[in-house]
């Protein structure tokens, strides 16, 4: 819902006719919507039969996304296996003409997880109250993605060589340098240098070797590597805007845990006597073998060590060497270890179809289900090696043919992928940013464009703005590591805004100086931020939350008649090409209403209004059930004899 949601909002300054990035240039062949179809896998290319343009088929499908996820939150009954192929088929569509503004790890994996969904929602409404073993399968298959999510964000920060990572100093700059930081980041940037160190530790800690215990028999071990998971995501949530991506990571985390602790069961143990004692007591060591052995390759890996002044000092004990060796047997033995656990696992889904199960007919009905999506989950598993194990090249190549041509036909679903956060440290030597800038004459002066959400004014307060993701000043931050050459979009922007396009204008801060008219010249700056001391600089006096200083020019000059750059944008398709014409006025016009009324509300404020109005439908129907429960419980009638 957040997802759909806030794209949604910025549909026509991104993908509009007049748009940033116009969506309507990345279908061709339009003209021919099954053609189309069949090249782009998107439900765009039908939008001339329902009578619109791309981009306002864009907003529909986005706004019918919102509605579809905001009924299966409230009613979980609706969640069933159709549901979220349609959000799943919604989403993909919407990324196959996202282009640059929807390249991010975060939605590929969201497509990833709608697509596992799929297979672990019920066929129907009916088959919330039905027993079905596959859930241990399709489950499974949730918890190895979370496997390669956090395993491969974990090693690839050491593989990058980033000597910030190896020398455990990246937290700081992390704080600093990410694209959207929160007033909690500007507060942890000031923390002593040992601490940040033993954050990065725990860090490693989490993303590299707990999530081995996702697959460990010990039931503790599981529930304290989610935990330790969660802990992570919301320090990521406090200190950073990663729109729903957090959100999205802790409920995967649901996969490790077990209805017993989530208190839907109570599972008596029947054994008794000996064999009690016994398993018992093995449970317990192998525990705390567990915990133990983890401490102690943390103590001697990172060199932890304490110092008299009370702080914890610690420093990287492996080599670049010793840490490539270790990868070349950690990858195959991850490999190994989840293909045992999905076999453990289809067995033990298997056998409950067959013996759990009574009746002929249901027996066979479910052990066949069963066996169909114990198929799938081990073909999902082999096509998943393939982008995983890019993070080993040895083992990437002993991967079989068979998954490897199955990856290939189903890449374009974006069924699976590789991934990995924060590889390189930025900003060591600052904060990065582009300012753009207008004037009515060449020799100024000159009027910073402020945008919502980024670092610009440097009295502004660092937002809150998760799970809103402001694509575009998103990009602007990526603008800031390169050049404008390498980021054309931006030269797109540039044109907008000295065009005075309105749904371009919207997308900037409602106090921007321009957003009435536009100036006729513009110009790009390249600055470098950093934190305002607030012991020196007194953040609660002058209220400075940065510092900056010019580094020097981003962009030339641009006027709306620039020949080189009309010429340019014509030359990648931008401006000179025509959408399809939308001949349905009156579902256009309602379309406009909508986002007339949506967009009164800050997109924020409009997506936590959502939630919050989903929690008290929720809640509604939860004190109605518990109040028709207490009366039918409390029921009283008369007797024969008249008594009540």
């Amino acid at each position: 819902m957040f997802a759909f949601g806030s794209l949604y909002l910025q549909v026509p300054g991104l993908y509009g006719e007049k748009g940033v990035l116009p969506a309507h240039t990345q279908l061709p062949n339009l003209k021919y919507p099954k053609q189309c179809f069949f090249d782009k896998l998107t439900v765009l290319c039908f939008s001339s039969y329902v009578g619109l343009n791309v981009s306002y088929m864009m907003e529909l499908v986005a706004l019918v996304g919102t509605i579809l996820s905001f009924i299966g939150l409230v009613w979980k009954s609706w969640c069933t296996a159709m549901l979220y192929l349609l959000l799943w088929g919604g989403y993909l569509s919407l990324y196959q003409v996202g282009q640059t503004f929807l390249w991010f790890q975060w939605d590929i994996l969201l497509l990833e997880i709608g697509f596992l969904t799929i297979l672990v929602a019920p066929v129907s409404r009916r088959g919330w109250s039905e027993y079905r073993p596959r859930n241990l399968v399709t489950m499974w298959l949730v918890r190895w993605a979370l496997f390669r999510l956090m395993f491969a964000s974990g090693v690839v920060k050491l593989q990058s060589g980033c000597p910030t990572w190896w020398g455990l100093t990246a937290l700081p700059l992390h704080y600093e340098s990410q694209c959207i930081p929160t007033p909690v980041a500007a507060l942890m940037y000031f923390l002593p240098g040992w601490w940040h160190k033993l954050c990065i530790v725990a860090t490693f800690v989490i993303e590299i070797a707990i999530p081995f215990m996702f697959f460990s028999p010990v039931r503790a071990h599981r529930i304290f590597s989610c935990y330790s998971q969660l802990l992570l995501q919301v320090m990521i949530i406090l200190t950073g805007n990663y729109n729903f991506f957090n959100l999205l990571t802790m409920t995967l985390c649901l996969s490790l845990m077990d209805d017993v602790h989530l208190g839907y069961q109570h599972v008596k143990d029947l054994s008794f006597g000996f064999i009690s004692y016994v398993k018992s007591t093995s449970s317990w060591l192998l525990k705390w073998v567990g915990y133990a052995a983890l401490a102690y390759y943390t103590m001697a890996y990172f060199s932890l060590r304490f110092t008299p002044q009370g702080t914890i000092e610690s420093t990287m004990a492996v080599s670049r060497t010793e840490f490539d060796a270790w990868m070349s047997r950690a990858v195959p033995l991850s490999i190994a270890i989840g293909a045992f656990s999905l076999i453990i696992t289809v067995a033990e889904a298997l056998t409950s179809a067959l013996f759990e199960v009574r009746g002929c007919l249901d027996k066979f009905g479910v052990f066949t289900t069963t066996f169909v999506y114990s198929a799938a989950a081990i073909a999902m598993f082999g096509i998943s090696l393939v982008p995983y194990t890019s993070i080993d090249r040895p083992t990437n190549q002993r991967v079989w043919v068979g998954f490897r041509n199955l990856y290939e036909r189903t890449s374009d679903l974006q069924l699976t992928s590789s991934y990995g956060l924060f590889r390189r440290m930025t900003g060591v030597e600052g904060r990065p940013e582009v300012v753009l800038e207008g004037s009515n004459s060449i020799n100024g002066p000159w009027t910073e464009y402020e945008f919502p959400y980024k670092p610009g004014n440097v009295n502004q307060m660092p937002p809150f703005v998760a799970p809103h993701q402001p694509r575009l000043d998103w990009q602007m931050w990526f603008a800031s590591l390169g050049t404008y050459h390498q980021n054309p979009w931006l030269i797109s922007l540039a044109y907008r805004l000295l065009a005075g396009q309105t749904e371009v204008v919207a997308l900037l801060d409602q106090t921007s100086p321009w957003r009435q008219s536009p100036p006729k010249y513009l110009k790009a700056s390249k600055f470098i931020y950093s934190y305002a001391d607030g012991n020196t600089d007194g953040w609660s006096e002058s209220g400075v939350w940065w510092k900056r200083k010019l580094e020097g020019d981003y962009h030339p000059i641009f006027t709306v008649d620039h020949a080189p750059l009309v010429e340019y944008l014509r030359k990648i398709g931008t401006i000179g090409t025509m959408d399809i014409p939308a001949t349905n006025q009156p579902f256009q016009q309602v379309l406009q209403s909508i986002r007339a009324y949506v967009g009164i509300l800050d997109p924020v404020l409009f997506l936590w209004c959502l939630c919050a109005t989903a929690c008290v439908i929720m809640w509604t129907k939860r004190s109605r059930r518990s109040v028709s429960s207490y009366r039918h419980r409390s029921f009283r009638h008369k007797g024969k004899d008249g008594r009540t």
